[in-house]
């Protein structure tokens, strides 16, 4: 049933445009040093916006100060836009009935997306 829903993710719900547009920005952000931890979360979203389904986040073991400093930046500068257009996509598949499942994905990508230094996915 997993390996349905995320072929369905993929292909209808916007999986595989959502995990390109991922991938460009932290290619973008990989060209600067600066920018280097900041493109790896976006490819650690990037993953799971290709195949959300049956993955659940949870805080990675030995958080540090930095990421919690990393993610004030993040969230400031590009989380809140990343979440909110996460939102705004899950509204409109939560209206019907067969969309309520790719919405409950957009959701879970827009928490991640919200602060992603310090958390990780993992099979269920």
């Amino acid at each position: 049933m997993r390996l349905l829903l995320n072929l369905l993710w993929a292909i209808l719900g916007g999986g595989i445009v959502i995990c390109l547009e991922y991938l460009i920005g932290g290619l973008l952000l990989c060209l600067t040093i600066v920018g280097i931890p900041f493109g790896v979360q976006c490819f650690k979203l990037a993953g799971l916006a290709l195949f959300p389904f049956g993955k659940e986040i949870v805080e990675a073991p030995g958080s540090n100060p930095i990421g919690c400093v990393l993610n004030v930046f993040w969230l400031v500068v590009a989380g809140v836009w990343i979440f909110l257009s996460h939102l705004a996509l899950a509204l409109p598949l939560a209206v019907s009935i067969i969309g309520i499942p790719f919405a409950i994905q957009h959701v879970k990508l827009a928490m991640m997306a919200l602060t992603p230094f310090g958390k990780s996915t993992r099979e269920t």
